[in-house]
């Protein structure tokens, strides 16, 4: 992400000029960020999750949404960009260019956002009261991170790798084959160091 303003706006200010944008932007506590494009492999998985868990939510008052959906995270006063995100929130019907109440958050790894999609983001998101889960899947590796809210509100991880051959989404009792996670999907290769 690259840093798009000098000074500080407020979030009234940022929906206001993002809806006129030809560009996404996300917000941070007055700081606006330029969204950089993203790889066919990462749209890839993204796409293909979408189309199994908008499949597996018909009818339930979920809504699965894919990349263009903003999120609000209002104690942090920030907007993201999730790449998807499931609210089953009556509330959310009240927004239609963002979200509030999440169930799950699914973001796709990059080497240049993983840093922050691990620490600070997921340090935000997990100041929402809804939020059950939060999924990292990797681009380079065939692996899906999943943290999940505890009874006790503690984040708890499991990882999903080709010898377990499924993976689970607990915050909506779904579970699909992780090689059809990356179906038509070329690996990226590792960065070097």
């Amino acid at each position: 992400m690259v840093a798009s303003s000098q000074l500080p706006v407020d979030p009234d200010e940022y929906l206001r000029l993002e809806a006129e944008s030809p560009i996404k932007h996300e917000y941070v506590n007055g700081e606006v960020y330029a969204m950089a494009g993203a790889t066919d492999a990462h749209v890839t998985i993204a796409g293909n999750l979408f189309a199994m868990l908008r499949s597996h939510v018909r009818g339930t008052g979920c809504r699965v949404y894919i990349a263009d959906m903003k999120l609000r995270v209002e104690l942090r006063n920030c907007f993201y960009y999730p790449d998807v995100v499931v609210t089953c929130d009556e509330r959310d019907a009240e927004t239609s260019t963002y979200k509030r109440f999440p169930k799950l958050i699914v973001e796709v790894l990059s080497a240049s956002t993983e840093a922050f999609d691990r620490g600070n983001k997921f340090f935000d998101y997990q100041t929402l009261d809804t939020l059950d889960e939060y999924v990292l899947i990797n681009t380079q590796h065939q692996r899906v991170e999943c943290f999940r809210r505890n009874s006790e509100g503690l984040w708890v991880l499991q990882s999903y790798h080709p010898t377990d051959k499924t993976f689970e989404l607990q915050s909506l009792a779904f579970q699909d084959n992780l090689d059809a996670l990356y179906e038509d999907v070329t690996l990226e290769p590792t960065p070097s160091t």
